[in-house]
């Protein structure tokens, strides 16, 4: 038995309804649901471990902490390079690692690796940083502090405790950090009288307290069914306590290191700077955290600076710069790109139709394809993306291909004299496998993309899949809606025979070609007559075109213009602060000349 699930629809209108009822509604509510950003999430399997030592040498860098860092991480499972790079006071060093490696995992692996030899770095070598690799890096927000009554020490301390933990709770904030101002010091001032006094001098004191105020990791254990890491804590948590340390004398006592000598809570050199108009402020950045969605975590942070402003009356916050505007701007263009596509697919098909009721049956099949693709998207943890926006108004033209072809047969069986629905059950039983196989063809092309390795392969991931799942949506839509429509809402037509002899048409043999289709029948007939003329042509379109490939350039992204331009300035090594300060205020009156500048901000 040869089962016409087209032919079923026509029959049971009411299931049909149903289901496309239930698809579009879920489909509107994921809709609604899914997350706005830039591009989708991309997990790059690479590592970060940076650390700096203020007046080393690249030579000392790399002997006493690139190589002690490469020879903690290469030990690790699943690596696929490591690559240093190393100037003055800088050690940087990249873990790549294979594809497929879980990142977090991999960077907590990393983090407990150069952990484990800490002690073996050079005592005045900073805490070594480690992070992810991102695919998007940099700030996604930047935001200027400034008050009439508080000082640049005061508003410096403000964003180090304050306002960064205020936003760190913000979730998917992965990092606050503050540029310009001044950096918080305890300022241990020893009394050289007390210190000769107890016998002890201070290089003793100070390795005393390097090594009382640290933490270090303890391990794993097994809790309450889960796995905890341990900590061993040993940092005082205020300066109260650090006064209080006990510091073991040669004769075996101890005394509080308050006793020998001034313990106080203070500010350091100032060693970094901040400019906006050549104005000296005090600024910071928000970073993301990966997988985190930009316009939601923007909108989290924009809601905190506002319960902030209210709270600290004397300090005023201005945006100087963020990305989600952009982002914001790209979701409209893309979504106005989709609505007018898919008002010119309409309006052509009307042209073409020239009927309103098979217009608004073949119309019907654009918003019952693509809003239930809404549904795949979510569940597949998508976002609505450049990617995916860029898929669905590609997929616009194929959405209605399919119902073109269900609904042209059935105006054909109607020319023959058949009842609307009689018409639609024959029609829709002779081009059902056309129909499959058309769709079947779009998915074997679009779906392998999806399965791409690399970071192109996750880019296009969502690419490949929102084309190759709308298309099936359509496949579903012309096989029960569209047949189901036509036999309701088609009216009936009585026959009508064309003779040669008619002037709106032309016959040659048994093919009726109708008058607006003769210049194309023409240029049919001259191919079929010109065989390797035609042949001929193909290839060597084909064989141009090969040629003119080599002259594309070949790009991840597109070149694309968010009216920012960023400029970094290096300088010779052992510039003081006060020579790169005076170098960057005359770049920036340089480019504030340019009318077509806004503003300049410096870090």
């Amino acid at each position: 038995m040869n089962w016409n699930i087209s032919e079923w629809s026509i029959r049971r209108p009411v299931p049909t309804l149903v289901l496309f009822l239930v698809l579009t509604l879920s489909g509107w509510l994921s809709f609604t649901q899914l997350g706005i950003d830039a591009n989708p999430n991309i997990d790059i399997p690479a590592v970060i471990v940076s650390v700096n030592q203020l007046g080393a040498g690249p030579e000392e860098m790399e002997t006493q902490i690139t190589k002690t860092v490469e020879d903690a991480v290469s030990g690790l499972g699943n690596i696929d390079n490591v690559r240093s790079t190393v100037t003055d006071g800088n050690s940087t060093t990249v873990i790549s690692f294979d594809l497929g490696v879980d990142t977090e995992q991999a960077t907590n692996d990393v983090r407990d690796a150069v952990t484990r030899v800490r002690a073996e770095l050079p005592q005045d070598a900073q805490e070594p940083q480690v992070r992810r690799l991102k695919f998007e890096g940099g700030p996604m927000l930047t935001y200027t502090v400034s008050s009439g009554t508080r000082s640049v020490e005061d508003l410096s301390d403000l964003v180090d405790r304050t306002i960064a933990t205020e936003l760190l709770s913000v979730k998917g904030v992965a990092q606050v950090r503050r540029f310009g101002g001044v950096d918080r010091e305890i300022i241990v001032d020893l009394n050289p009288n007390e210190l000769d006094a107890l016998g002890i001098t201070a290089t003793q004191v100070n390795n005393q307290i390097r090594n009382s105020n640290i933490n270090l990791p303890g391990g794993r254990s097994d809790i309450l069914g889960q796995e905890q890491g341990i900590r061993t804590l040993g940092s005082a948590p205020t300066v109260e306590r650090l006064q209080n340390l006990g510091i073991l004398l040669p004769d075996g006592n101890t005394v509080p290191l308050n006793t020998l000598g001034a313990v106080e809570d203070d500010f350091g050199e100032k060693r970094q700077s901040a400019y906006l108009d050549n104005q000296p402020v005090v600024s910071f950045s928000v970073f993301r955290s990966n997988g985190s969605l930009l316009v939601t975590v923007e909108d989290g942070v924009q809601d905190a600076i506002a319960t902030l402003t209210e709270t600290l009356d004397d300090v005023e916050f201005d945006l100087i710069y963020t990305r989600a505007t952009d982002v914001r701007d790209s979701y409209k263009a893309s979504i106005d790109a989709l609505i007018i596509g898919s008002l010119l697919a309409v309006i052509v098909v009307s042209v073409f139709l020239r009927n309103w009721r098979t217009t608004l049956i073949t119309a019907t099949a654009l918003p019952l394809s693509i809003i239930p693709t809404f549904i795949v998207l979510q569940s597949l943890g998508y976002t609505l993306n450049s990617m995916t926006l860029l898929a669905l108004t590609l997929a616009v033209g194929n959405l209605v291909d399919d119902a073109i072809v269900e609904i042209e047969n059935v105006e054909r069986h109607i020319d023959m004299g058949k009842r609307p629905m009689r018409a639609a059950m024959d029609s829709t039983a002779e081009v059902g496998l056309a129909v499959v196989t058309t769709t079947a063809t779009i998915v074997a092309v679009f779906l392998p993309v999806a399965f791409m390795g690399g970071v192109p392969g996750q880019f296009f991931q969502p690419f490949g899949v929102t084309v190759a799942v709308s298309t099936m949506f359509s496949t579903l839509v012309a096989r029960l809606m569209t047949p189901m429509m036509a036999a309701y809402l088609l009216k009936p037509k009585p026959v009508q025979e064309k003779s040669p002899g008619q002037a709106d048409g032309y016959r040659a043999g048994d093919i009726y070609v109708p008058k607006g289709l003769l210049p194309y029948f023409r240029l049919v007939r001259g191919a079929l007559r010109h065989r390797i003329l035609t042949v001929g042509l193909a290839i060597g379109f084909f064989i141009a075109s090969l040629m003119l490939s080599r002259f594309i350039p070949t790009s991840l992204f597109a070149a694309g213009d968010t009216g920012l331009s960023s400029l970094a300035i290096d300088l010779p090594p052992g510039s003081t602060l006060a020579k790169t300060e005076l170098v960057t205020q005359y770049v920036s009156d340089r480019l504030k000349a340019n009318p077509a500048v806004d503003s300049v901000y410096i870090s």
